[in-house]
């Protein structure tokens, strides 16, 4: 056997290696969104958040890993992601958009009525936190850097089915009909 068929050979198994393991990666996220079903994150958001009347807002969110905070001030409640600081109403708006900023969404609907943003804050940060904990449980037994491909291939899907579900409108429309008739 000469040398250039023993480099070949070599490369052909570490090619083979990661691309099993790309797709044992696969495996895992899928099973994670299967296990997530009702509470996967872009599926809260297609079904509870844009099914109602929003707005949408613009985060300056990057797909890279930034740091995100909630910070009270003088003027009121910040989300601070990164370097860039986002003035919120309340801070439950701010729990809200933290967790798409953690996902890296640029661009989301935030819904108009504010009673319902709490509970959409707790709903979204129980999902991406279940997320999480199912893909370390499911890739516990395997290195450091199997799980975080796991993690950021999760990450990457909700970003992107995010994405593709939209960000509504930037003015939510309201029912102009003004004109009162006799029954």
């Amino acid at each position: 056997m000469n040398t250039v068929s023993v480099v070949e050979m070599s490369t052909n198994l570490i090619l083979g290696t990661e691309a099993s393991s790309t797709a044992s990666a696969a495996r895992c996220v899928e099973e994670v969104k299967e296990s997530l079903d009702e509470t996967w994150l872009p599926r809260i958001y297609r079904k509870r958040i844009l099914s109602q009347r929003t707005r949408s807002y613009h985060l300056a969110a990057s797909s890279k890993e930034t740091s995100i905070k909630v910070q009270h001030t003088l003027l009121g409640v910040e989300l601070k992601v990164g370097r860039h600081r986002l003035s919120c109403p309340d801070l439950a708006t701010a729990r809200y958009l933290a967790v798409f900023a953690r996902a890296g969404c640029q661009d989301v609907a935030v819904p108009y009525d504010i009673t319902q943003t709490s509970r959409l804050a707790d709903e979204l940060e129980s999902s991406w936190q279940r997320m999480l904990l199912l893909a370390d449980h499911l890739t516990a037994e395997r290195s450091a850097a199997f799980r975080s491909r796991v993690r950021a291939m999760l990450i990457r899907n909700a970003r992107r089915e995010i994405k593709d579900a939209g960000a509504g409108t930037a003015i939510p429309s309201f029912n102009q009909n003004t004109k009162q008739r006799r029954a």
